[in-house]
């Protein structure tokens, strides 16, 4: 197995025999960390699936420790989407996210499990954090409103671990990964992200003829982002070498504007159009880029994929499904 600049090198050995749960593992993010960690050698992956297990509900949680008995459990499982979701389900995205990471960790702990790996948010920063954000500003200041009640829900999962590991010895780990891209991503224009919400925009308006698009804010919020696979690389990495409770952030160390981003996007699509920007709609936080030092220090993780190469990948998946459009060189 390859290794790291920091000489953490993966460790089939730690898998081979350990039973792994990972909620969220039929998601974006869940599929691509299911395959390195059978990569890994790990013969013992449970997915939970929704049609299942509700993990809000305390009784299907039981069900799935009964029926997974995991020595380690990955919570990727959220209810997630964009600045326009975010409005839209304020409550919705606070309760099932509180409930499930909460529940989740402490059942964990009453069944001795050996680790608790909680995935948080970089929604979870102040709105005006300096950047880069340090893991030491989290507590400085409350988070962007649009995005506010899910990022405090996901906070509160490091507040239990801290909490838990002080109380009970209890081994939860708290990551702080930034907006993810690439294939697989959602692109319900209902729900999405940034990167596959222009992606739709872009490569349906080349389709249907259409001489302009309409993007949200002004174009001047900047956004750093994290490719899919290097994310799940950075969960197994500290899953494998990590044992505390203070967060740490999983990035890549740059931002980009969102006009920059759309420009970018726009090439990559064959886009030629106009680009609107609707400033009567939220820019969200003003910027993000993360201090991603700390990961490096500790278990070992940068970011790999170069941005241009892994938007274009994206482009390239989205393509694949619709197959009428050829991502166009930078």
């Amino acid at each position: 197995m390859e290794e790291n600049n920091n000489g953490f090198k993966p460790n089939a050995e730690f898998w081979a025999n350990r039973r792994v749960t990972v909620t969220g593992g039929a998601g974006f993010l869940g599929k691509h960390l299911v395959r390195r960690l059978n990569e890994r050698g790990c013969k013992n992956v449970f997915v939970p699936l929704i049609e299942e297990y509700n993990l809000v509900r305390l009784e299907d949680i039981r069900r799935m420790y009964d029926d997974s008995n995991p020595d380690i459990v990955i919570h990727l499982a959220a209810v997630v989407g964009g600045i326009g979701a975010n409005r839209e389900h304020p409550g919705k995205f606070f309760y099932e996210n509180l409930m499930m990471g909460v529940q989740l960790m402490e059942e964990g702990r009453l069944r001795g499990i050996e680790k608790f790996v909680a995935i948080g948010t970089i929604c979870a920063y102040p709105k005006f954090t300096p950047v880069p954000f340090k893991e030491e500003d989290l507590w400085n200041g409350y988070p962007e409103e649009t995005n506010a009640p899910y990022g405090l829900a996901k906070k509160m999962l490091l507040v239990q671990s801290q909490a838990y590991r002080k109380e009970y010895g209890f081994n939860s780990i708290f990551l702080l990964p930034v907006n993810l891209y690439g294939p697989g991503d959602n692109f319900d224009p209902e729900s999405s992200h940034v990167i596959p919400a222009l992606i739709r925009k872009c490569v349906e308006a080349v389709e249907n003829g259409h001489d302009h698009i309409v993007v949200w804010g002004t174009g001047t919020a900047s956004r750093e982002f994290l490719y899919v696979e290097d994310a799940a690389e950075g969960i197994l990495l500290a899953t494998e070498f990590y044992n505390d409770s203070e967060p740490v952030n999983l990035g890549a160390g740059f931002e980009i504007t969102i006009a920059e981003l759309v420009k970018m996007i726009a090439e990559l699509t064959g886009f030629k159009g106009k680009i609107i920007y609707d400033t009567s709609k939220p820019d969200g936080q003003p910027r993000r880029r993360l201090d991603t030092s700390l990961a490096k220090t500790l278990f070992g993780f940068e970011g790999k994929m170069a941005f241009a190469e892994g938007v274009r990948k994206t482009i390239a998946w989205f393509h694949s499904k619709s197959e009428k459009v050829v991502v166009n060189p930078l």
